[in-house]
């Protein structure tokens, strides 16, 4: 697979146009649905901090279709976009694949996005896991009409790492997503740079869903109802790329993959299936301090992690099988393949990975200014079937006196998953996995602790956890309290937090936090 940087001229040449301002999909669309730069409608800005910002990005979502399975094309939701000023590369295209395409940035750089709302339903784009102003962030209450446009501006202060984008309107995160809505976007900074990890068509994005195709090859969502909202929803294949079946073609030498998992509740728990060890490299946040060794990596909704893979030894036409090993996460009772690794061709290349990967400045439990008595959040669902935090579900605007935060502190959160302890229904509340996301800044998971009604489950996972490092998102099981550290940074203003099951999202397990001065 080869990531493509495709210039204007060479796009309008492809799909044999000859003018007017166009927005490059992550494939050429089967049905291409072209928009004017700007298009008619509300300007909607949030900051404006540049006259003139070193990528200018015009990015749109519409509605369209693509071929996915054989047969009859896949109606789906997707983004598009285009450079108008700044480097063409910032913009990489995964081929054959309705995800959106790859911003590809540098540390410090100051970036413009145009975003036009081409969809027949109201929506916004959260930069997740980046360090930006609350304009920036994508709250819900953001959210734009059809035929709107909203205007970001933001520096990118956070270190090389693989975030990604997707929308965040209240109510409709789940569906969003689902029909197609999602992208990466990747940091790189100086730090990185020196390490000459492997680069180009060898530092290859893998991002994994779950989908649920009916007899048409037209996704469906919400085919279990109520099931999907208490559970989050869960798909019968896998797709990789946006891509069924897929194969990976590699030579025999190192490779640089990005994992992430883009479905919208299902946790991985991936492995080699011959017991190849995986050498983790990165987290949410970047690189990790030193390599790390994994039998296996936990994966869940929102996370990624960066694995080093050195294909030097294997045989040409051998295969090599990425798999979901059993666990005790909703419907992963049985191994199943992600996918296939293909050695095509043999290269000459030998790279030894860096002892020393970076220089982490993590920070102290014991300089918290909470930490005797840490800020608690209880996660569970109420009798009215709706899933809270603390007990509460999203307001759109409203904080607690608990959610209020000062800038400058480093705090430490506790995410308290033991209601009901196990998978069943207790106490009027039903206990499930809950990958728990921070907006606006990147924390350390700093403990762990499990409740012996819990452990069984928590035990064919907690091998695969990669806390070091920083993280955005931590996944915290049934009858487990995870204490994480998080300082409140350079802005203020009302940012989220809730969990990544995006299902339970939707339903209410989500609330604001206020950061003052």
């Amino acid at each position: 697979m080869v990531l493509k940087q495709i210039s204007r001229h060479d796009f309008l040449r492809l799909v044999g146009l000859g003018g007017g301002a166009l927005f490059l999909s992550a494939c050429v669309p089967d049905n291409l649905k072209s928009a004017a730069f700007p298009t008619a409608g509300t300007q909607t800005t949030g900051t404006e901090l540049y006259g003139t910002p070193e990528v200018e990005i015009a990015l749109s979502a519409i509605e369209g279709e693509t071929q996915i399975l054989p047969g009859k094309a896949t109606r789906v939701w997707r983004y598009l976009a285009e450079v108008l000023n700044g480097p063409t590369e910032s913009l990489k295209v995964i081929p054959d694949s309705y995800l959106g395409p790859i911003f590809n940035v540098q540390k410090g750089q100051t970036i413009r996005v145009h975003f036009t709302n081409e969809l027949s339903e109201e929506s916004i784009v959260h930069w997740h896991g980046l360090h930006v102003p609350i304009e920036a962030d994508g709250h819900p209450r953001f959210a734009i009409k059809p035929g709107e446009t909203y205007v970001y501006d933001f520096t990118v202060l956070d270190r090389a790492g693989t975030y990604w984008y997707h929308p965040h309107p209240h109510r409709r995160t789940g569906p969003q997503v689902y029909y197609g809505l999602a992208g990466l976007f990747v940091v790189s900074d100086d730090e990185e740079g020196a390490l000459d990890l492997p680069s180009g068509d060898y530092d290859l994005p893998l991002v994994i869903q779950d989908r649920l195709f009916d007899e048409d090859n037209q996704l469906v969502y919400g085919g279990r109802g109520m099931m999907d909202q208490m559970m989050g929803f869960l798909g019968n294949r896998v797709l990789v790329n946006g891509q069924p079946d897929f194969t990976l073609p590699v030579a025999t030498r190192p490779y640089r993959l990005r994992l992430h998992n883009g479905s919208n509740s299902r946790v991985y728990k991936l492995g080699w299936e011959d017991g190849t060890p995986l050498t983790v490299i990165a987290t949410d946040g970047g690189l990790l301090e030193r390599p790390i060794q994994k039998d296996y990596v936990t994966l869940a909704p929102a996370q990624r992690i960066e694995v080093w893979v050195d294909f030097n030894g294997r045989a040409v036409g051998e295969q090599l099988r990425l798999v979901n090993l059993p666990s005790a996460a909703p419907d992963s009772g049985v191994l199943y393949p992600i996918m296939t690794v293909q050695v095509e061709r043999e290269e000459n290349v030998s790279a030894q990975l860096p002892e020393l990967l970076s220089t982490l400045s993590l920070r102290s439990e014991a300089d918290a200014v909470n930490r005797r008595s840490p800020r608690e959040f209880r996660l569970a669902m109420d009798r009215g079937m709706n899933w809270t935090i603390n007990g509460r579900t999203f307001e759109m605007t409203a904080t607690a006196r608990d959610e209020v935060v000062k800038l400058g502190d480093l705090e430490v959160w506790q995410f308290n998953n033991q209601d009901g302890g196990g998978m069943g229904m207790m106490g009027g509340g039903m206990a499930l996995p809950h990958p728990m996301h921070v907006h606006g800044l990147q924390y350390q998971i700093i403990e762990r602790k499990i409740s012996s009604a819990g452990r069984s489950a928590w035990d064919t996972l907690s091998d695969g956890f990669v806390d070091e490092g920083w993280h955005d998102t931590v996944l915290v099981m049934p009858g487990e309290q995870v204490k994480v550290l998080l300082k409140f940074e350079d802005f203020t203003g009302l940012y989220l937090y809730h969990c990544h099951n995006l299902e339970h999202e939707d339903m209410g397990m989500m609330r604001n936090y206020l950061v003052e001065a």
